[in-house]
């Protein structure tokens, strides 16, 4: 806090700016993340660049990623005599379904330096109002990443850890569960942020998981199919694949489909566990497959 009055800086509300000032927390989060010198870590909002330079020290780089022009100017006068750390002045997302080109390109040419040894990690306090496309677009890229450490809003945590059933379980909760291993590890207030938000927050901790990814056949469809489901999540999915897919399969061959699947007309999208709708995914793709094939 006293950084901020000494430059006459305050945070902004807008771009969901709450700075962990307890200690300990960073420290607990860059413990979770267990850095190496084989690690390239990216970070979503470097803020003062306090937990930049805490990182640089065990990891063997850093890329910075920072929107706002005054918390650049603060990370970077923080970080200027530190080789290992790259800081971005830019936005980390080109649109909601996307991380920039750019630092995916400075991600990658650090990885390359030493392609068989370095592997990525995301280990970040991540601005609120980006933390789930961060993290969703981030698990869609084929980039090897090998853990996320990050501070989200409690209400994401529980929604990426909910299951079949809950009332947080939606497109989210299927996505990661389909192709990583999701842990809330640690339950936040208020308290340890400043400025206080008005919810509490959480640090989750995501591993990928090969041999669940491996069983998706086409992810972007995945992702889609789910997606427009969850739109829908109490009505039949009957109903609502048979809507989605009008243009590519007829009613009969949905209902081919879900038979295969041994899934009734009363089945909803919200009670389905995460392999049922991998499975649903995969039969779609290839039956419109081979309805485009005829």
């Amino acid at each position: 806090m006293s950084l901020f009055k000494k430059h006459g800086f305050n945070p902004s509300g807008s771009l969901g700016q709450n700075f962990l000032i307890d200690l300990n927390i960073i420290e607990f989060i860059v413990n979770e993340a267990e850095l190496t010198k084989d690690d390239v870590v990216l970070e979503v909002g470097s803020g003062t660049g306090g937990m930049t330079t805490f990182m640089a020290i065990v990891a063997g780089e850093v890329v910075s990623v920072e929107y706002d022009n005054k918390m650049y100017m603060l990370a970077r006068q923080q970080t200027e005599y530190l080789d290992n750390v790259t800081l971005l002045h830019r936005d980390a997302l080109k649109n909601k379904n996307l991380i920039a080109p750019e630092v995916i390109d400075e991600v990658m040419r650090k990885i390359a330096e030493d392609p068989e040894r370095r592997s990525l990690k995301l280990v970040a306090n991540l601005p609120y109002n980006i933390a789930t496309p961060i993290i969703s677009n981030l698990v869609a890229t084929d980039l090897p990443w090998t853990k996320i450490v990050a501070t989200i809003q409690l209400e994401l945590a529980e929604r990426m850890i909910a299951k079949p059933g809950q009332s947080k379980y939606g497109a989210l909760s299927v996505w990661l569960q389909s192709q990583c291993r999701v842990k809330l590890i640690k339950r936040m207030p208020p308290s340890v942020f400043w400025p206080r938000p008005q919810v509490d927050s959480a640090v989750v901790k995501l591993s990928p998981s090969p041999d669940k990814r491996s069983h998706i056949i086409d992810r972007e469809f995945f992702h889609d199919t789910i997606r427009r489901l969850f739109q829908h999540r109490r009505k039949h999915a009957r109903g609502v694949l048979c809507g989605m897919f009008r243009k590519q399969l007829s009613k009969a061959e949905v209902d081919e489909v879900l038979a295969e699947e041994g899934l009734g007309e009363g089945a909803r999208a919200e009670e389905l566990e995460v392999p049922r709708l991998v499975a649903l995914s995969n039969r779609l793709k290839n039956a419109i497959v081979r309805a485009e094939g005829r």
